[in-house]
Order: C-alpha cells, then sequence, then structure tokens
C-alpha cells in the first residue's frame, strides 16, 4: 500500500470550456500531415465514464494500445484535475468523498504476457484448411480454481477534494455499497464477487468482479431432451479461496478475512456476507459481518463449497447455495439455504447504526432434491445464482439433473486394489462419430456449439417465502421462463416443437403464462416469431403481429386480446427489404399500474390504453411532418414506469440531415414538442447524476472525437471537459456530407461523402468505395485511425482519397442485381461532379459488403482494384454451408434474411446461379483481393477457395489472404496490423500509383508465411524505418 501525492498531479486544466459552435481544429492545413500507422497504437479512447452522485465529479480513463493509461478526475465547477497512471474502472463511493479504481497492468507487462502466450500456442496449429470437429468436448472441473490466482491489477483510492491517492497492489477486485460511503471490501484473488448480490458495485480491470444482477438461468438452447445426468463428469475439488480485507474509508482502519472466494455488501452496507474455502475444513462456510461492530456471524458452516450469496433489497435476507450436507457423498448436490436478520436475533440495519443482538441463529435448509414439489430426478442447480423478487417475497433459483460423480483415481500398479481393479470391466472409449439424422432439431454442429449449455441447462423455479411453497416454473418441456418484478405470473417460451425449421426460417416459439403459485402453464401464443413481453404490472402480455402489422395485448385476468393499432392511421411497422416479414418500430415503456403504453410510429410518440379503448399522439404529429424521430429517453436508471407528471425528454434524431439532439413535450401532449438542441452532430448516451442535475454525454462528427460534455438536462451550457487527443490537429482529416443520387430503378438514395479537408475541387482524386446496406446512419460517426478487417476510413482520407459510403435498396431474389443498380449509379453520380479520376476507383466491402463487391465486377469493369473479404461466391454451396460460430445451417440466410433469396435452391434454381459469381468469373477483369480466414464462424472458407481457385484457373489476378485460426473478422491485433499494411499496399498501388508490393508478384510460400514483420511501422519512429518485404 502507498500514499501517492507528489507523483499525482493536481492542476488547473487550460483547456477552456468550448460550445459546440467553437469546437473547431487549429493550425493551418498545409502544416498538417497524413495520418501514418505510427500513430494508430497511441490514439486515446475514453472508457468507464462517470459522474458522482452530486454531479461535482467527473471520472474516466484515458487508453491505448501503445502507451499505459491514466485516469482523470475533473472538479466539473472549478476545472481542477487529477490524474493518476493507469487507472481504469472508476467508481465513486455514494457521498463523492472517495474514488475508487483498479490500477491496470503495464502495456510492457500486458506485452510480456501476450508474446508468452503466443510462445506457448505456437505449433498447436498447423496450416488450417479443416471445418471445425463436430465432436462433443468434455466438461470441466469443479471448485473455485481462479480464487487462488494471484490478481495482476492494483487499486487505488482517492480521497476529494484534496485528490490524495492510496493504492494497493495485486488486488482482484472490489466492492463498494450502493448506498453507503463508509466501507470498502476488496479481494486478493481473482474474481471473488457475489453470484446474485444487489447491493455493490465495483470493478476489476475486466476480470469478473463485482456480481452483477443475474436474471436466472441460462436462455433455452440445444436439444429437446435435456442431458440425463445434468452436468459433465468432473473432478471433486475444494480450492482455497484468498484475503478480503474490509476497510473504513474514513478511518483507513482494515480487517483481513482469509480464504474468501466470494462476497456481498447489502445495498445499505450494513452487512457483508461472505464465503469461505479452507484448507481447515472447519472453516469452510457462509458468514455475515455487521460492518458497525465487526460482529461475525456464521450462517452454516463445515466442509463443502459455499457461493451465490444474495441479499434481498432491504438488507434483511441472505440466501446462498451450498453442498455441504452432502459433500462427503461422490455425487453431492447443492442445497438453497435461507437466513433472515429478525429470525436469528439480530436487529434490522437502522439509520441509528444501532449494534444488533449477538444470539445465535444459523441459516435454515430452504430447497433440496427432497422439497415437495422438486421434480423427480432434479436438485437445485448451482449453474444459476439464485436472486429475491423486489418486494423480497420470494426466491427464483434453479434446478437441474444431478451431476455425475468425479471418476475413480486409477490405481497405482502394486497398490492395494490395483489387481482387482483389473479385472473390472473397462469402459470403452467412445468412438468420436457424429451421426446426422434427418429427423434431429438441431443439427449436429449446433449440438456441439450448445453442448455446454445442455451440460449446464438449469430449470426455473421459486420459493415462497411466507409458507416455504416451492415451485417448479421451468420445465424441459418449457425452457425459458421470466419472472416479472412482483407479478404473479411469469412469461414462457417454448422453441421445442419448432427446432427443425429454425435452419431455414426464423425462430419460434409456443408463449406462456406461468402461475407463480402454481407452476401450472396457460398457452397465449401459438408458433409466434416475434417477442412477447410481460407489462410491469402483470396485468397485460404485450406482442407484435408480423403478419397483420399491429400491436396487441392480452389481458392476463380474462384472456381477452385487444388490437391497440389497427385504427391508427400510421404505420407501426418498419420498411423492409428482406424476405422476413418486419418487426415493430418499438415501445418506450409503461405507465404506472399499467394504465398505458408508449408506442413509436417511424417518426412520433404515442401513448395508448392496453385494453385498447384510446390513444393519442403525445407529439402532435411533428415527428412526421418534419422528418423527426422522436423516442423517450429516461435518464433515471433505477426507472420501472414511465412518469406522467413531469415533461418527457425526447431523443431526437432528424431523418433528412442526421442531426441529434433532444426535445421535451409534457406526458398530457402538445400541438409542437419544445426543441431543447439540435446539432449537425451525433449525441452519445447521456448519463445524470443521480441527485443533480448534471448530465454527461458525448459529441461527434467524422471529424470530431468523441470527447466528454457536461449540461444540465435543459443543454443550455453545454462545455467540453476532456481532449482526448490533441494531437489530431495535426493531421489532414477529412469532413463527411449526405449526397443524394437515383439508382437504376429511378429510387432517390443517399450516401456518405467524405473529401480531405485540404481538398481542392480543382484536382482530381483516387475514389475509394466502402459497401455494406445502409450506411448514412454512420455520418456523425468518427472514426479514430486504427486496424482492422476493412479499411479505416480516416487514414484513406487523410492519404489523398475521396470516400463514398452508399445506402443499397434491394429487390427479393436479385441482391446482386441490386447492388449494381445502386453502387455503380451512386459511383458516377460523384464522378460527374468533376474531381474524381475514373481511372482511379477502388472498392473495399467484407462479409456481405464482400459478396456484393465479387458480384459487381462480374457485371462492370468500373473498378481498378477490389478487396471483397469473406465473400460468398457460390450460393449454391453456400447454402447448405455452416455458419461454425453458432453451428447453424446457412439456409435460413438465404430464403429469409441477408442474403434475400427468399427461396430455396431447388425452387429457385435459376436465381442462385445468376446471384454466384462462380458462374461469371469469366467476365472479371479486375485485380481482387480478399481475406478468408480457416476458422470463418460465419462464411464458409471454402467460398473464398472456390474464387480463388477459379480465378487462378483462368489466369487472373487474384490474392487471398487466410489468417490461421482466426474467424468471419480478425481478432488478433498482430494480424490486424499485417493484414492493414497489405491491403493499404493493393490499394496504394492501383490508385495512388506507389510501387507494386513484392508480394504481388511473387506470392509467398508455404516455409516463408508470415515472416514479414511490419511492427516497426507502427513504433513511434526517431529515424525512418521500414518493414522487410515478403508475407
Amino acid at each position: 500500500m502507498a500514499l501517492l501525492v507528489g507523483s499525482l498531479v493536481a492542476f488547473q486544466w487550460a483547456l477552456s470550456a468550448q460550445t459546440p459552435a467553437h469546437s473547431t481544429g487549429s493550425g493551418q492545413a498545409a502544416a498538417k500531415r497524413p495520418i501514418t500507422y505510427e500513430v494508430v497504437d497511441y490514439w486515446r479512447s475514453i472508457q468507464g465514464t462517470r459522474l458522482s452522485n452530486d454531479g461535482r465529479w467527473l471520472a474516466y480513463s484515458l487508453t491505448s494500445q501503445g502507451e499505459d493509461g491514466e485516469l482523470i478526475v475533473r472538479n466539473l465547477a472549478t476545472g481542477q484535475e487529477f490524474k493518476s497512471p493507469r487507472g481504469t474502472a472508476p467508481t465513486f463511493t455514494e457521498d463523492g468523498k472517495f474514488l475508487i479504481f483498479t490500477i491496470a497492468q503495464t502495456k510492457a507487462e500486458e506485452e510480456r504476457e501476450r508474446r508468452q502466450t503466443q510462445s506457448q500456442a505456437s505449433g498447436t496449429r498447423g496450416a488450417g484448411g479443416q471445418a471445425p470437429s463436430t465432436g462433443s468436448g468434455q466438461g470441466g472441473g469443479r471448485g473455485n480454481n481462479q480464487a487462488a490466482r494471484t490478481p495482476r491489477t492494483g487499486m487505488g483510492i482517492m480521497a476529494l477534494p484534496g485528490g490524495q491517492v492510496t493504492t494497493f497492489e495485486k488486488v482482484g477486485s472490489f466492492r463498494v455499497p450502493e448506498e453507503s460511503s463508509a466501507w470498502l471490501a476488496y479481494y486478493k484473488g481473482v474474481g471473488g464477487a457475489g453470484g446474485g448480490g444487489r447491493g455493490g458495485r465495483g470493478g476489476a480491470a475486466g476480470r469478473g468482479a463485482g456480481g452483477g444482477r443475474q436474471a436466472g438461468p441460462p436462455a433455452a438452447a440445444g436439444a429437446g431432451e435435456p442431458p440425463a445426468t445434468g452436468a459433465a463428469a468432473r473432478e471433486k475439488r475444494k480450492d482455497p479461496g484468498s484475503d478480503l480485507v474490509l476497510r473504513n474509508l474514513t478511518t483507513g482502519e482494515e480487517s483481513t478475512t482469509p480464504q474468501v472466494t466470494e462476497y456481498e455488501f447489502d445495498t445499505k452496507g450494513a452487512w457483508l456476507a461472505y464465503a469461505t474455502s479452507s484448507t481447515d475444513a472447519a472453516k469452510d462456510g457462509a458468514f455475515v459481518r455487521h460492518t458497525a461492530d465487526a460482529v461475525v456471524k456464521p450462517l452454516m458452516t463445515g466442509r463443502g463449497h459455499y457461493k451465490s450469496l444474495a441479499f434481498d433489497e432491504a438488507g434483511q435476507q441472505i440466501v446462498f447455495l451450498s453442498d455441504k450436507a452432502e459433500y462427503d457423498k461422490p455425487v453431492s448436490p447443492y442445497r438453497l439455504y435461507y437466513w433472515k436478520a429478525t429470525d436469528s436475533g439480530q436487529a434490522p440495519s437502522t439509520s441509528s447504526g444501532q449494534a444488533p443482538s449477538t444470539s445465535s441463529g444459523q441459516a435454515t435448509e430452504l430447497v433440496s432434491a427432497t422439497t415437495p414439489g422438486m421434480p423427480s430426478g432434479m436438485v437445485v442447480a448451482d449453474s444459476a445464482a439464485p436472486q429475491f423478487s423486489k418486494d423480497g417475497a420470494r426466491v427464483f433459483l434453479a434446478t437441474a439433473p444431478p451431476p455425475l460423480p468425479p471418476p475413480p483415481a486409477p490405481a497405482a500398479a502394486g497398490a492395494p486394489g490395483a489387481a482387482a481393479d483389473a479385472d473390472q470391466p473397462v469402459t470403452p472409449t467412445p468412438i468420436q462419430v457424429d451421426l446426422w439424422s434427418w429427423k434431429d432439431p438441431i443439427i449436429q454442429p449446433m449440438q456441439r456449439v450448445r453442448a455446454e449449455q445442455e451440460r449446464t441447462r438449469s430449470y426455473r423455479a421459486v420459493v415462497h417465502l411466507a409458507d416455504k411453497k416451492f415451485v417448479q416454473l421451468a420445465t424441459p418441456d418449457l425452457p425459458a421462463v421470466t419472472a416479472g418484478e412482483d407479478a404473479a405470473r411469469a412469461l414462457g417460451t417454448s422453441d421445442i416443437p419448432y427446432r427443425m425449421e429454425m435452419s431455414w426460417d426464423q425462430s419460434y416459439n409456443d408463449v406462456y403464462l406461468v402461475d407463480l403459485k402454481t407452476g401450472k402453464p396457460q398457452k397465449v401464443l401459438e408458433h409466434w416469431g416475434a417477442t412477447a413481453t410481460m407489462s410491469p404490472g402483470g396485468k397485460y402480455v404485450l406482442y407484435f403481429d408480423e403478419n397483420k402489422g399491429q400491436w396487441l395485448t392480452y389481458r392476463v385476468a380474462d384472456g381477452v386480446r385487444a388490437n391497440l393499432t389497427d385504427k391508427l392511421p400510421v404505420r407501426f411497422q418498419q420498411e423492409n427489404d428482406t424476405p422476413d416479414l418486419p418487426g415493430p418500430y418499438g415501445t418506450g415503456g409503461w405507465t404506472a399500474n399499467d394504465a398505458s403504453l408508449l408506442l413509436y410510429d417511424e417518426f412520433d410518440v404515442w401513448e395508448i390504453k392496453p385494453d385498447g379503448t384510446g390513444a393519442r399522439m403525445i407529439t402532435g404529429g411533428q415527428g412526421r411532418k418534419q422528418h423527426l424521430a422522436f423516442r423517450y429517453r429516461s435518464l433515471d436508471p433505477e426507472e420501472r414506469t414511465v412518469p406522467t407528471n413531469k415533461p418527457l425528454l425526447l431523443a431526437t434524431t432528424n431523418d433528412d440531415t442526421r442531426a441529434t439532439g433532444f426535445y421535451r413535450v409534457p406526458f398530457t401532449g402538445a400541438p409542437a414538442p419544445e426543441k431543447i438542441v439540435m446539432l449537425d452532430r451525433a449525441f452519445g448516451a447521456v448519463t445524470k447524476a443521480e441527485k443533480a442535475d448534471t448530465v454527461v454525454f458525448t459529441l461527434s462528427r467524422f471529424e470530431e472525437f468523441p470527447n466528454l460534455w457536461v449540461s444540465d438536462t435543459s443543454f443550455a451550457n453545454m462545455k467540453k471537459v476532456s481532449d482526448a487527443n490533441p494531437q489530431q490537429s495535426e493531421f489532414v482529416w477529412g469532413k463527411s456530407e449526405l449526397i443524394e443520387y437515383i439508382n437504376a430503378d429511378g429510387k432517390k438514395l443517399r450516401a456518405i461523402l467524405t473529401k480531405p479537408d485540404d481538398f481542392d475541387p480543382s484536382k482530381k482524386y483516387p475514389l475509394m468505395v466502402y459497401i455494406y446496406e445502409e450506411l448514412t446512419q454512420g455520418l456523425h460517426s468518427h472514426a479514430a485511425p486504427n486496424v482492422g478487417t476493412s479499411i479505416n476510413v480516416t487514414r484513406y482520407v487523410s492519404n489523398g482519397y475521396v470516400m463514398l459510403r452508399p445506402n443499397i435498396a434491394y429487390a427479393t431474389g436479385y441482391p446482386g442485381e441490386s447492388a449494381e443498380k445502386c453502387v455503380i449509379p451512386a459511383v458516377n453520380t460523384v464522378v460527374a461532379m468533376g474531381f474524381i479520376d475514373p481511372t482511379r476507383i477502388g472498392i473495399q466491402g467484407h462479409s456481405w459488403g464482400g459478396y456484393q463487391i465479387t458480384h459487381l465486377i462480374t457485371r462492370t469493369n468500373m473498378f481498378a482494384a477490389v478487396e471483397a473479404g469473406a465473400s460468398v461466391s457460390n450460393m449454391i454451396s453456400a447454402y447448405g454451408g455452416i455458419r461454425w460460430g453458432t453451428g447453424m445451417v446457412r439456409e435460413f440466410q438465404y430464403e429469409k434474411t441477408q442474403s434475400r433469396i427468399g427461396a430455396a435452391p431447388w425452387d429457385a434454381p435459376l436465381q442462385y446461379i445468376e446471384n454466384s459469381p462462380i458462374f461469371w468469373v469469366r467476365k472479371i477483369q479486375t485485380p481482387y483481393l480478399t481475406i478468408h480466414n480457416d476458422a470463418d464462424d460465419a462464411v464458409p472458407w471454402y467460398q473464398g477457395i472456390e474464387f480463388n481457385t477459379a480465378m487462378r484457373r483462368l489466369g487472373k489476378e487474384a490474392y487471398m489472404f487466410s489468417y490461421n485460426g482466426e474467424p468471419h473478422g480478425l481478432r488478433n491485433r498482430d494480424n490486424m496490423k499485417h493484414w492493414t499494411v497489405h491491403m493499404d499496399e493493393f490499394f496504394d498501388h492501383y490508385l495512388l500509383g506507389k510501387p507494386r508490393p513484392g508480394w504481388m508478384d511473387k506470392g509467398v510460400t508455404y516455409l516463408e508465411k508470415g515472416k514479414r514483420d511490419v511492427a516497426p511501422m507502427f513504433k513511434k519512429k526517431t529515424a525512418t524505418t521500414t518493414a522487410t518485404e515478403g508475407r
């Protein structure tokens, strides 16, 4: 532990508060330089933004890939700032007097560990080329092994307003109570946060700290029948925990509890519950500590596992799981235990801080395998944390088949019993074979992907605490059940009858109401493709009928259905250009007591009675009139219902200009909502201080980094309070604008045109086109210099390109032709503006964008070079391919969604052929580059092979990069850099006239692959360096 004052810099920030109108770059354009690779790893991003409850303090982290980050803490009244090296994940105490944060590893340490991991993994994978196996995996071990690992991160405590920082090494996680500023608990192991907690907040540098609320068991998935044995065979083991430290933030006094595995505060910080796992079995247990007087009460002790501690909202009840009762048996299922402060003689926590009684009172068993109502062959599941209902009257938990016993350890040769074991029959090793049956509801690859879900599948249940009645809610036939806040019924769904058709159609479910008192299900919707939700008060089921394009309700009390929108003069269903049915524009929430709800059309907001007796437009039709899309924005994360006693804040987007901002309207409605602010920028997420009229948000444009701004909720005096990348003013950037073009069918469409900020209309520029589907929503998105699978727009514009990103409209059955009818006219529209060299046009896209490009070059020679990443080239073979990430067959994609054929190959063979570039490859005259990785989890890798070998067979220029072990999009940053350099070299050669790189002429042999080191190109340079040629 160290106290840092001198190294913590406190200063008045020189950056003056800026309004959006004055937030412009400085410096002469002529002095700016183009973006190069060396800046990429040092461009900073803002993470972990937090406001103190009183709105006085703002905290956030500045991070980059290449340098250690820093935590910034700003006094919003004075502008004073404090900085702390490598600080991340900040958390304010309730009163804002302390800020607790994680101290990350140095970048040098991270890089050293990364290189060690790469070195260990090298040689484990060959050159690739095999589709992922569909063989079943094996289960892991039980225990708490993570708790015993030494954390790599530290922790800091900053005292405010002075800014003094106390640091701690090797802290895995920390928590502070939500409604108390007196206490901090921090954990010297990895992980350690409670499983079902609702009382604390904290962080752990991305290592799974701070147990958030868990809604219940995993969603339904996998085969129709649950595994007969519940979980895979696993070794029974019990790892010791690590030190948990409780610190009084005011006095600095600390107490340490050893061998803790998880911990949890109640909301007010009156109690700290924790579980231990010790080398001394007598010290295993679950405990609760009264923080005011340090009295520790054992809830249960004895050899076993203790986990998933959870408080109710009032902080007076605790539940947890333990397998102590049967731990000495080969199979030791968990049981649910319960403790109540008043039952044990403990006085409820009060604002006076009165010390509790010290009388004994341990937890009692609430649910076990023998509890009345527990289905035969089921036990309490340990894979889902229990949680209290909001009113504390119920506990939700999960059940599952019992786990398998651990396999017996083989006796050593010559040891007692070895001979006897030799006489026992040997369990044969399973043959590694997959049987694909035409009757399988779910195909083998999908079963493989979902195997772990099946091994740990659990089914939701509830215990009513008043009478201790246990009720099973979910079952193998009704696997997914979601309970409302305090409603008497839950909503259940089952996809089991429709799992086979999911392969070629959308997903369907039967929807049920499940009575929480009896567990009895009542079917309300059958073969339902859209979502259905329960109203907060549990009085209605709300659902959208995609066939009719209407919102409907089902009244729980009497089963009456009402159509809410059929008599209204506007459309509540989105427009869609895929073969499947479009969904709704959405909902804005319910008012108190389920009295009404907010629904959206394309532009306006409606209040509608759930029984269908009334509807009114709150926004007066001004959204449609002015092409403003209004959407209700709540600034209260605890808000359960839409307030009716104050004006509604409306997040607003101008559909014509993509300007964003906010309007305000009384809940009772108005002829025209009141405009608060509208800017030609993109507003990011808005966060409000809990107890002050202070909000923080981001603003961005293509040329403007999304820095932090603060104001009150009137947005009248917005102030910029961060400057993450002041160096941006040194570089050539660009500006984006919307343009219109007419496609080949005469339809008016839009595109984004981005020009360098030193643009000269008298010059001729190369044009780079990027395509996907609709892109103009990103007009004001800022693109920081970076590497990845696709081009970085900013890098290209900064280096002398003009960028075009057109919207594309589709006709079912003709996806390739649709792209052709849009992209070519869009390009011609820009060429006609006079500043584009028509001989220097390139185009790039990935996945769906890659497919469209591969099709385009069979129809036009207008492009000097193209890159079409992870492209489908043969729709007939791709139709039956597998999306290895999910295990799904790709049939649905062609019949219902993005690939937009709208039929199976045997019903529309000519359309599949017409839209498959492989059949038209002879026409191609354009240099072709692609990336298609051998572990692609979305588009089968062999699609790239088919097309590349066809181009090679015909003597046409084509290059395919395939990164071994990488999925659909690159994840390894070294690979991203390698690919980005090569893609840029390809385009720069053909469109900027730069020298032809050696890899394009010589290729790279298998024995020489990957030897080109591009890393020096990304380092800050002290002298000119170049990367070696080759690949």
